[in-house]
């Protein structure tokens, strides 16, 4: 048996000497640190203090059958000093695996909805920077979550596109996301295949002060209920269908926090506005709120349903250019809200003053005239705003996906702002009649039933 000396004991606490902590946390800190020259000099007082460690533990061990036993504390303290230096050999220094970047939400669950003859996945990704440092978002991508399969990317004007910053003037720009701000990537694409994941996830590269860097989170399950399958809200056609999520003030990236909850009820809404076969939205004054083609046509239910709620005290000016501003509590203007069911609710906004012909909890069939198509709240001119939501409040309910159940396809407005001057392109095979699909961006349409 050998007899233990001072300086081991010190060793077994590792209090001082030998045994002094300092060696290894310079040792650690030159991990972190991440430069060449502190590493190599942590790494060589690494080992200089593991190598007296373990000959202290052999000084000190016992000898027995032949063996030398090691005390169980010195073990534990020798392993300590290990750990540190075998991290590197991971392949990811210590930097890398604790910093401090973004906290990755997607706020409300993916859902799948035909358009266009594909399967397409929209949803919102909000990037918090937790760090003390501006970060920019560099690249997003999309991985299915079972097996990493990126679904789709987006980097340079695609992304720079689809990131925004709630609250914030101007148009989109790929900008640094501040310390303790948010930033919300918009995202939209058509599934590859058609064939939906069950859940999703994200990778991002980012830039900071001292290069690029990867997270990844974001982790949402896909919505699998099926959209609501609807009727037409409107008769015959051309009806043109002004949506798209680019734009900066468009429905797609209006979001409201109101009763404590942000939340996008126009997600999926599209505004329908009546032209003629030359592309024009009046005749006569186009000025003049009465001389609009799509001016007092019959609303119609969408659905077998139970009216929600009704709002019909709002006045219409007779111009557009008499229009005056609305109170956020008085944007929808005149309103219609009906229970679908399974939770969902689908709003008519901007009708006429004095055309709303039901009441709160009255029963209603699909293609019933409810009221007529108007110019109250805030509207740039006489059309029918439509979405569906999770809830009968027009701005504290989430929109939801729906499709409806056939319109004929009469062609597109490649570039919505010749709305209204020029024809639209018709499609290249002749019309088309599309069943159960939400209409795409500048779509005309008719729906029949005249």
């Amino acid at each position: 048996m050998f007899r233990v000396s001072p300086f081991l004991t010190a060793s077994r606490r590792c209090g001082s000497g030998v045994g002094d902590s300092a060696p290894l946390q310079d040792a650690t800190h030159s991990v972190e640190a991440g430069g060449a020259r502190h590493k190599r000099q942590g790494a060589m007082r690494g080992f200089r203090h593991i190598r007296a460690v373990a000959t202290a533990g052999i000084v000190a061990a016992r000898v027995r059958d032949g063996a030398i036993r090691v005390p169980r504390n010195l073990r534990a303290c020798m392993l300590a000093c290990l750990l540190p230096l075998l991290l590197p050999c991971s392949g990811a220094t210590a930097a890398d695996a604790l910093r401090t970047s973004f906290d990755l939400q997607v706020p409300t669950r993916p859902a799948v909805v035909p358009v266009d003859g594909a399967r397409e996945l929209r949803y919102e990704l909000r990037l918090a920077n937790f760090s003390a440092k501006p970060l920019v978002p560099m690249r997003v991508d999309v991985l299915d979550a079972d097996g990493d399969r990126v679904l789709a990317s987006f980097d340079g004007d695609a992304l720079r596109q689809r990131l925004a910053i709630p609250g914030a003037t101007g148009a989109p720009a790929m900008q640094a996301i501040a310390p303790g701000a948010l930033g919300v990537a918009y995202i939209e694409f058509a599934l590859p295949g058609g064939a939906a994941p069950k859940a999703i996830a994200h990778r991002i590269r980012y830039r900071a002060d001292d290069g690029s860097h990867v997270v990844a989170g974001g982790h949402a399950a896909i919505d699998d209920r099926p959209p609501p399958v609807l009727g037409p809200p409107l008769r015959g056609g051309p009806w043109v269908a002004v949506h798209s999520p680019a734009w900066p003030r468009g429905h797609r990236r209006m979001a409201y926090a109101v009763a404590g909850r942000a939340r996008i009820p126009g997600r999926y809404a599209i505004d329908w506005i009546k032209v003629d076969a030359r592309g024009r939205t009046a005749h006569g004054d186009p000025d003049r709120v009465a001389d609009a083609y799509g001016y007092r046509a019959d609303v119609l239910a969408v659905a077998d349903a139970t009216v929600a709620a009704t709002r019909d005290d709002m006045a219409e000016s007779a111009t557009l250019s008499a229009h005056p501003r609305n109170a956020l509590a008085d944007a929808t203007g005149n309103y219609i809200a009906l229970a679908l069911g399974d939770g969902r609710f689908a709003f008519y906004e901007h009708l006429a003053p004095g055309s709303i012909r039901v009441e709160r909890g009255d029963r209603v069939r699909r293609g019933e005239v409810i009221a007529s198509l108007g110019f109250t709240g805030d509207s740039t001119g006489p059309h029918l705003h439509f979405h569906v939501a999770d809830g009968p409040s027009p701005l504290g309910a989430e929109g939801v996906a729906f499709v409806i159940d056939r319109f004929r396809l009469l062609g597109r407005y490649p570039d919505i702002a010749a709305l209204g001057s020029v024809p639209w392109a018709p499609p290249k095979d002749g019309a088309k009649q599309r069943t159960r699909q939400w209409p795409a961006s500048g779509v005309v349409v008719d729906f029949g039933m005249r």
